[in-house]
């Protein structure tokens, strides 16, 4: 049977597997597989990843709308990729053809080899002043009826979209508000800021003063049982020691404000005082730190979150239908803690 809805003032977002990580003949039924599953417990929509390795996320986002019947997709944008007039096209025509609202993952960087390849040696923080113009142009063409810009990366003059979207239709805006230069972009376009969190005990609700919406990625294994539920995490992100090197290499190049944050958190907190855990992120196999225990301890961490106004929760790649119900049921607790 399917799930009732999660709480409305709390949007969860599930995340598309990866084609790097799925054979080419499984991928397509994987993806509708998640997109299927994340729609039935009630998840607000799923994100889309994209860089240089990855099938087009614009048509992966096609597949999910196809095979579901609200699911929002979360397409992740880089601005190295297309014109934000090309952005705002497919929104238009998505919501013409299907009634569907998409949310955008505006992404400012990427993986360093990504951007040389391309050619984009564009500083860290200027790129979130381009990405401001780029999120700005797309937003006044889906909602003016002509736009005329002239910023110092984008110009347009007397631009028009057709067909015109719907204005239920426009799309949410996500922008990564890990640094300063992201938190900025995130005021200025008006987006939800998401970041990679530290333990929830660790803020404080002064820290999202200035901004309109907040979020986290972050990953979850919880079960009934606390022994199980570590036992399940220990087995499916194992130490490994090539993982780490990468991890460590990784390090090294990157200009990511998040990476280096969590990096320098150094080992994971006690876990007899938090459910807070880096080590699948320390070994390269994923990149948010995941929530493991039993349901109430993992939900009183969800919490705490929405406590200091995060209400946005992207997960992470669910790895098959029993553990969306197992995160379903923390979300249940949490937010009934919450109303508490």
């Amino acid at each position: 049977m399917p799930a009732s809805p999660l709480n409305p003032t709390i949007e969860v977002f599930s995340t598309c597997p990866q084609s790097s990580d799925v054979d080419r003949t499984a991928y397509v039924q994987r993806v509708v597989d998640v997109a299927r599953w994340s729609e039935q417990y009630g998840y607000k929509g799923i994100l889309v990843y994209t860089d240089n390795r990855l099938v087009d996320p614009w048509l992966v986002a096609h597949l999910i709308i196809q095979q579901t019947d609200a699911l929002c997709p979360l397409v992740a944008i880089q601005p190295a990729y297309m014109h934000p007039y090309s952005v705002a096209k497919m929104i238009a025509s998505f919501g013409h053809l299907y009634h569907r609202r998409l949310y955008l993952n505006m992404v400012a960087g990427g993986f360093k080899n990504d951007l040389t390849a391309l050619n984009d040696t564009t500083p860290h923080d200027k790129r979130y002043d381009r990405l401001v113009e780029y999120t700005q142009i797309i937003t006044a063409l889906l909602t003016s009826p002509s736009v005329s810009y002239t910023g110092e990366f984008y110009t347009v003059h007397q631009l028009k979209m057709t067909p015109p979207l719907p204005s239920d239709l426009v799309p949410g805006i996500f922008i990564s508000g890990s640094s300063e230069a992201g938190l900025a972009a995130a005021r200025a376009t008006g987006a939800t800021a998401v970041q990679y969190p530290k333990p929830a005990g660790e803020y404080t609700r002064e820290e999202l003063e200035g901004i309109q919406n907040a979020g986290i990625r972050v990953g979850i294994i919880a079960r009934e049982d606390e022994d199980e539920a570590w036992k399940i995490a220990y087995e499916r992100f194992p130490e490994d020691r090539r993982g780490q090197i990468t991890h460590q290499v990784a390090m090294k190049t990157s200009d990511s404000v998040w990476h280096q944050q969590l990096s320098d958190m150094g080992a994971d907190p006690d876990t007899k005082q938090t459910p807070y855990w880096l080590v699948p992120f320390q070994n390269y196999k994923t990149f948010c730190p995941y929530l493991v225990g039993n349901y109430r301890r993992v939900a009183d961490e969800i919490a705490r979150y929405i406590a200091v106004g995060y209400t946005t929760f992207i997960l992470d790649i669910p790895p098959d239908e029993e553990e969306l119900s197992h995160i379903h049921t923390v979300f249940e607790h949490a937010t009934l803690g919450v109303a508490a």
